[in-house]
């Protein structure tokens, strides 16, 4: 077989739960082999998720003729600097914190990098505040 990346139309659209369920349904009926050529082609931005495989950290290869592509690593402990407080008798110490990482890959010509830049900043954004992801 080869690698098969199920599209999930107008994810914009789109609230979190049915985001998921569309994507468990895809899952399930692509490792059945029994997704339409629809359902599989045409798409414009992919991720690859290898942090449920204990993956820290990975670069994802786009795949053909979608646009961009981000690599989803899992979650590790590290320690973190406190910001400095400048006049600040006494500094914060470090703390632990869960860190993911997330690269993304793009094709130039499509996506500039201030565009991708954009997408990360918003994307971190999400991440930090969750609930602006409930509709």
């Amino acid at each position: 077989t080869g690698l098969i990346t199920p599209i999930v139309p107008k994810t914009d659209e789109l609230g979190l739960t049915q985001i998921t369920e569309t994507v468990r349904d895809l899952a399930t009926r692509a490792r059945l082999g029994k997704l339409k050529p629809a359902e599989y082609q045409g798409g414009t931005f992919c991720i690859s998720n290898l942090g449920m495989f204990g993956i820290d950290e990975f670069s994802a290869v786009i795949n053909p003729p979608q646009a961009a592509i981000l690599a989803v690593g899992g979650g590790t402990r590290r320690i973190v600097p406190s910001p400095w407080v400048d006049g600040a008798e006494k500094q914060l110490p470090p703390v632990i914190r869960t860190i993911m990482t997330a690269r993304l890959s793009a094709d130039r010509r499509v996506v500039d990098e201030a565009t991708a830049a954009l997408f990360l900043s918003a994307f971190h954004k999400y991440l930090s505040q969750p609930s602006l992801l409930l509709l």
